[in-house]
Parts: structure tokens; sequence; C-alpha cells
């Protein structure tokens, strides 16, 4: 009878899903606070919405932007690492492959072993380059073309974020209705956002969601607090 084949399930999206946590965590609390707290200084919901649409505007190219910036920053950080790792392989050759050997002795390869997987390593320039780079610098070679990718994620993640608290201020001209509407539909999105993350990382679902309400409830409520104390 055949073996069933062994098939691994490894979640490989942790950057997406890290953009998108980045930007949604951020459009869900910045925005509510800022409609909450023009709340208690404003009597017209147009007011609110147009406030709120321009920081969602504003924050999703910034935030965008920040995402772009961050991504090439790392790729030219790797860049210059490689490069400087490659000259040292070329003129600095036997520091570079008591390097090798002392990383492979980390992993418990000794004698006839330890030779072989040095001197596999150490044959090919690019080999020898990567393998340093991964496990002396623990540097991955990042995408060249995430950069935009990067940016799109975050800066859509904070537009959908946005618009879940200002959608009640849309629907309705009652300021006090508004807001509570605008709290329940926030801590529900921060909620099932929360659950949602923690499905894709394997982390616990409930856990998961009860902290990222947690933490943007706080976050919400204490740029609440702050936007009615000096409003």
């Amino acid at each position: 009878m055949p073996a069933t084949p062994h098939v691994e399930k490894h979640f490989t999206g942790s950057a997406t899903v890290r953009e998108i946590v980045i930007g949604m965590a951020d459009g869900l609390t910045v925005p509510f606070a800022l409609a909450a707290g023009l709340s208690a200084a404003v009597s017209s919901t147009s007011v609110i919405v147009t406030a709120g649409l321009a920081e969602v505007a504003a924050g999703a190219i910034a935030m965008g932007l920040g995402g772009y910036l961050a991504a090439r920053t790392d790729a030219e950080h790797y860049e210059t690492e490689r490069a400087r790792e490659q000259d040292e392989v070329d003129n600095e050759r036997d520091h570079e492959v008591r390097e090798v050997e002392e990383i492979l002795r980390g992993y418990g390869l000794e004698g006839a072993g330890l030779e072989a997987a040095v001197q596999s390593i150490t044959s090919d320039r690019q080999r020898f380059t990567d393998f340093l780079m991964r496990f002396e610098l623990d540097l991955k070679k990042p995408d060249p073309k995430h950069a935009p990718i990067s940016a799109f994620t975050i800066g859509t993640s904070y537009v959908v974020g946005g618009l879940v608290p200002l959608f009640p201020y849309i629907l309705t001209k009652d300021l006090g209705t508004a807001f509570q509407l605008s709290v329940a539909t926030t801590g529900m999105a921060l909620f099932v956002f929360g659950a949602v993350k923690g499905h894709f990382t394997g982390a616990n679902r409930l856990k998961s969601a009860l902290q990222t309400s947690v933490v943007g409830g706080l976050a919400a409520g204490a740029a609440y607090a702050l936007a009615h104390a000096f409003g």
C-alpha cells in the first residue's frame, strides 16, 4: 500500500500579513479617534466625514510611502552588505572559511562531514557568499519588486480600515448615534481582523482577536481622551 505523501503546510506570506496589519491597525484606530474627538467639537456629521476622508487619504499616502521607503531601504542594505561580504570572500578568504567552519560546528558537524560541507560551500563564490549572508548576517535577499507592492498593500489596508469608523457618520446625521455605531463597528472590526490575522499566522484565533481588540481599543481610547482633553 503506497504511503500517503506528506504535505508540509507552512505560511509564507508573513511580509504581506505584516503590511496588512500595519495598514489596517492604524486605519481602524486613527480615523476613529479623529471622528470621536470631532464629535465633541462640531455639530455636523458632514464635517467629520470630510475631515475623516481627508485624513484617510493623507494617512494612506503617508503609510504607503513609508512602506515603499522601508522596502527600498531593506533592499539597499542587503546589497551593501552583500558587496562587503563578497569583498571579504575575495580578499580575506581564510578568515571567511573559518567563519563557515564555526557556523557549521554550531549545527553539530565535525570531522570529515564538516570538511566536506565546508569544501562544498566555499568552492563556489556565489554559494560561499550566500551562505555567509544567510547564516552569519541573518539576511535574506528581499524581492526587488516588493517595494511598490508593500506601498499598495499598506495604503489600501489603511483605506479599508479607515472607512469602517467613518461609515456610521456617512449613514446618519445624528452625532450620538453615529458615535455609538462607530465604536461598535470598529470594535467588531478589530475583533474579526485579529481572528483572521491569527488564522493566517497560525496563532490562536481567539487570543489574537482579543489582543488586537484590546490594543486597538486602548490606542483609540487614549487618542479619544486626548482629543477631548485638548479639544
